[in-house]
């Protein structure tokens, strides 16, 4: 009995050796990884003159804003960083080159102090003017640093009252800059002229347009968008310049690149691929502006001689956000063992946008493009992969088939015939 004890604790005690070794290593391992660097977003809110007007559920717009605000900063995630910028704010005067420069950073973006962030908000009272494109590039640079996703939620009831910087150019500069920043927008009014600034920005950046007319729908909205970016995946895309040429294109490896694109242009980029790899590229291409109603976008892989070896397009016409396509390509392995010799192939994106001649040109449209080299051994997406086989054996054997069935098919044909004519 105490043999049997002892072998019993003997056996418990190894199996608990092997799973501590195998656990601890793998927390170990879990520990090493990079942990996720926490979003940041930043609110900025419109201080000017116009927020007095009283229309928001009876109360004026900026009562309606700071209640708002206190109910977001209590509900701020705690992996989130916060700040808060103004626009209008301190400037009462009626100098247009000074109050086109009041903006200014109320609450640095960090994590948030519940209590000191209300305290700034509630010292707040309606001022001045409305230099949104100033405000944005402040924004801008104080989200500036790190690889976390960036957010910035602006919140106004009019127009830029400025002119310059225009904010929808701004917001084609910071989509430009490749830093993946997105800028949503809330409209305080159904006026049509702030409608068209603020869905251009947000167009601009990949964000949202709401128009909103009342403080829970405010609130509501500016939650949801403080956890938007929490949630968001980090992956921001790499910034690269194609070339007009293949043979002046920058060479990639796998990932996510982000270029900007002239209405009509054609860039190129080079990828290596071994012989044994598969080759899997697509391009994105937004409309951030107003475009005419027929468009398309294509892809090409070619090799270093300029010979096309695939192709993906596609076309759409009226309004559009995106439009996508890609392409594979296999390499195939070299009948020596030792070429192992990586192959160039040359991709060339290139768009049919076009727009009416008030439309900007400048910066280009954005382009998202997605490179992915993977081993060769999927299965061709052909007839051959599902086991009919291919070339001359294939053909004989369907010609000896159909010889068959066709003398069969004869012979029954005649017996029934004559089985009917005896009948």
């Amino acid at each position: 009995m105490i043999i049997k004890k002892r072998l019993a604790t003997g056996a418990f005690g190894l199996l608990a050796a092997v799973v501590c070794g195998l656990v601890f290593p793998t927390a170990a391992v879990a520990d090493d990884e990079p942990a996720r660097e926490s979003p940041k977003v930043e609110l900025v809110l419109d201080v000017s003159g116009s927020m007095r007007a009283r229309d928001v559920d009876g109360m004026s717009r900026m009562a309606a804003a700071k209640q708002a605000f206190n109910e977001v900063l209590d509900a701020v995630p705690d992996d989130v960083r916060l700040g808060i910028r103004t626009l209008g704010a301190n400037y009462p005067g009626k100098d247009r080159e000074t109050g086109c420069l009041d903006s200014k950073q109320l609450y640095p973006v960090g994590r948030v102090d519940r209590t000191e962030a209300k305290a700034a908000v509630a010292t707040l009272r309606p001022t001045g003017w409305t230099p949104i494109g100033l405000a944005l590039r402040g924004a801008s640079k104080d989200l500036a640093g790190g690889d976390a996703t960036r957010r910035i939620v602006l919140i106004t009831d009019g127009e830029d009252s400025c002119g310059l910087p225009d904010p929808c150019d701004v917001a084609r500069e910071l989509a430009a800059e490749g830093t993946h920043l997105v800028v949503d927008t809330l409209g305080l009014t159904l006026d049509s002229k702030v409608r068209d600034q603020l869905s251009c920005i947000a167009e601009a950046t990949g964000g949202t347009y709401t128009a909103v007319q009342h403080t829970d729908q405010l609130s509501t909205r500016i939650k949801q968008l403080v956890r938007r970016a929490a949630e968001a995946p980090v992956q921001t895309p790499t910034a690269v310049d194609g070339a007009e040429a293949c043979a002046k294109a920058p060479v990639l490896g796998a990932g996510l690149y982000s270029d900007r694109e002239g209405f009509g242009e054609h860039r190129w980029y080079r990828v290596k691929v071994a012989p044994g790899q598969e080759l899997r590229a697509s391009a994105s291409v937004a409309a951030d502006r107003a475009v005419d109603p027929d468009y398309g976008v294509l892809v090409r892989a070619v090799n270093e001689r300029g010979r096309e070896l695939v192709r993906g397009s596609e076309a759409g016409s009226g309004r559009t956000d995106v439009i996508s396509t890609g392409l594979r390509y296999p390499v195939a392995e070299g009948r020596e063992v030792e070429d192992s010799t990586p192959r160039t192939i040359c991709l060339e994106v290139s768009q049919s946008f076009s727009a009416p001649a008030s439309v900007k040109r400048t910066p280009g449209l954005p382009v998202e493009l997605a490179v992915n080299i993977v081993d060769a051994g999927d299965p061709p997406g052909d007839v051959a992969a599902f086991g009919l086989g291919r070339g001359w054996v294939l053909l004989a054997v369907l010609t000896v088939t159909g010889l068959l069935v066709g003398l069969v098919w004869g012979w029954l044909a005649r017996w029934r015939v004559t089985v009917w004519r005896t009948n």
